[in-house]
């Protein structure tokens, strides 16, 4: 809002000082007429300086309401991004859920990988590889006890122990790597699952035992891509 002062015009009778004053009755008019001029200018004055508090205000309001809009809307955001998440999850337990009679019986060999089986576990990659690590931990979680005899067991296990890992749950993954290295030993993530029990150990801390750990794999799997890296940890601590 722009706002315009007003140009003030002196009373004709004004012009009267200009060429002087012929009685005390005139100067006395003319003191006058200056004294309403004078009053007229401060009035004129008060509503332009209300009109800029105004406008400024109106300003404000609008620039908080602008705010306000963009907050609300990245709430609204994030809500629906939250809700996708959990709908995404509810409908990967469903699909998960056991049928009638429970889960297949097996001798301990592994089931053979099904097309629903191979796509859950994408599923759940998919979101690991885009850095969802919470969603991909609890998609992973529902896929392993659901398919307890899938052949995509061993695999689920090291992605949802990196995803505790990437999500410095270390703890946790080191739990999820030694179940792996305990139950399969002859899978092809084994040595991966020995060398990241080893960091999660090193990560909290637990320096003796990491120790032991990574010297397991440089004397006992030398020339592993796994015993060249704990070599290195080794190298890392001073040792």
């Amino acid at each position: 809002m722009r706002i315009i002062k007003p140009a003030l015009a002196l009373p004709i009778s004004l012009m009267a000082v200009c060429v002087g004053c012929q009685s005390e009755d005139q100067l006395k008019r003319v003191e006058q007429e200056l004294g309403d001029v004078k009053v007229q200018i401060f009035q004129l004055k008060q509503q332009v300086e209300e009109g800029n508090r105004k406008a400024d205000a109106d300003r404000a309001a609008e620039a908080e309401a602008r705010g306000l809009d963009r907050r609300f809307q990245a709430d609204v955001a994030e809500t629906l991004r939250q809700l996708q998440d959990t709908t995404r999850v509810l409908n990967r337990r469903m699909d998960y859920a056991p049928k009638a009679g429970g889960a297949p019986k097996t001798d301990g060999a592994p089931v053979a990988v099904t097309a629903d089986d191979e796509k859950a576990f994408s599923a759940a990659v998919l979101d690991y590889n885009r850095g969802n690590y919470a969603l991909a931990a609890d998609s992973l979680d529902v896929f392993i006890k659901s398919h307890p005899g899938s052949a995509k067991k061993p695999d689920a296990l090291f992605f949802l122990g990196l995803a505790h890992y990437n999500q410095k749950a270390f703890d946790k993954a080191q739990v999820v790597f030694e179940q792996l290295i305990r139950e399969s030993p002859s899978s092809n993530q084994f040595l991966p699952a020995k060398l990241k029990r080893a960091q999660c150990l090193g990560r909290q801390n637990l320096k003796p035992a990491a120790v032991r750990a990574y010297k397991e794999l440089v004397d006992g799997f030398s020339g592993t891509p796994e015993a060249r890296t704990a070599q290195q940890e080794l190298a890392d601590l001073g040792l």
